[in-house]
């Protein structure tokens, strides 16, 4: 367990995190964190963020394959 002190900054009172806890919880420069209180304890967690269309096209190399779908014939009102 690691320890951190309380220190001001601007108006308020931050601390710092050490670069293996972020590293362990992939958390990065400019992530947003919630944070509540616990049983009179800090918790911090990482804010669940949508990825971009560009973001989602990285993780595939850039590539995006279609592939033939067969939704069946009309069954109703549909314009083809």
């Amino acid at each position: 367990m690691e320890t951190v002190s309380v220190r001001p900054w601007g108006n308020s009172q931050g601390i710092r995190i050490p670069r293996a806890v972020l590293e362990k919880l992939d958390i990065k420069t400019s992530d947003e964190l919630q944070i509540d209180v616990v049983e009179n304890a800090i918790v911090l967690k990482k804010v669940f963020r949508h990825k971009t269309l560009e973001e989602r096209a990285a993780e595939f190399g850039g590539e995006i394959s279609v592939c033939p779908f067969d939704w069946g014939d009309p069954v109703g009102r549909e314009l083809l």
